[in-house]
């Protein structure tokens, strides 16, 4: 029966043989604060990259056209690059904002999933004197099923 409970660990691909932890042990753990950070770097990615994004875009855009009226390919050339990279701008405001947002809610719910947890573990029936507040290992096992 222990065998059909064991452990579930994660391990992640390295470079090289140093470092590491010893075989069948998780060597990746996120704290909550952890992810906070990164989320909130992705969130200052975001608001920065969108004005940074359109900083030549206009310019472009002007030259572009400009250069397109006096008869040079190089001006269709430029209107299509700036096209494109208005279109890459967007796709990566959009990555970078899927990716805080999924850091705020993997948080949120973590942190939901832990009190639930903690509330169920203070169910407990009736316990000896003097181990109030402890959880029977048949009901922390309830957890595991």
């Amino acid at each position: 029966m222990a065998a059909d409970k064991a452990a579930v660990t994660m391990r992640l691909n390295q470079a090289g043989s140093s470092g590491g932890s010893t075989p069948g042990s998780a060597d990746y753990v996120v704290e909550d604060d952890d992810l906070g950070e990164i989320g909130h770097a992705a969130h200052g990615l975001f608001n920065g990259l969108e004005p940074a994004g359109k900083h030549a875009s206009a310019a472009s855009e002007s030259a572009g056209s400009s250069l397109k009226g006096d008869g040079f390919d190089t001006g269709a050339a430029l209107a299509e690059v700036n096209k494109t990279w208005v279109t890459q701008v967007k796709t990566l405001l959009q990555a970078v904002a899927h990716i805080s947002n999924h850091l705020d809610y993997t948080k949120k719910s973590s942190k939901a999933n832990d009190e639930w947890i903690g509330a169920q573990l203070r169910i407990v029936g009736p316990v000896a004197p003097g181990r109030e507040g402890s959880v029977s290992a048949s009901q922390i096992d309830k957890f595991f099923r």
